[in-house]
């Protein structure tokens, strides 16, 4: 009885393994706002996703929706957001490199 017990879980570690392939294959999402420098999208997922989400969809609210930032705001005033925080934001200007919040804002104020 043994002896068909691999082959009878043949047919499940399939169908695991096809559900995993589709599973992870949803996870690269090439239609992502995060496409840019990888720098910059690093400092971006290690500080702002937890309140403007993974797709700069925001998570807070309308306000800290990222998606078209740079058709609200200048580059100028993403910069001067990041560095001195506002309202429920924080200020980074501690946290972030000078170079990184230039970035930052470059990269946001590109969104429109």
């Amino acid at each position: 009885m043994t002896d068909n017990l691999p082959a009878a879980r043949v047919p499940l570690y399939a169908l695991t393994s096809i559900l995993l392939a589709l599973f992870l294959s949803a996870c690269g999402n090439s239609s992502s706002e995060l496409a840019g420098p990888s720098e910059t999208i690093h400092v971006y997922k290690a500080n702002c996703i937890s309140c403007h989400g993974s797709d700069l969809q925001g998570k807070m609210g309308p306000s800290t929706d990222l998606t078209q930032v740079g058709s609200r705001l200048s580059k100028e005033q993403i910069t001067n957001q990041i560095h001195n925080g506002g309202e429920l934001m924080p200020a980074f200007k501690g946290k972030l490199t000078a170079q990184q919040i230039k970035e930052l804002a470059q990269w946001l104020s590109a969104k429109k």
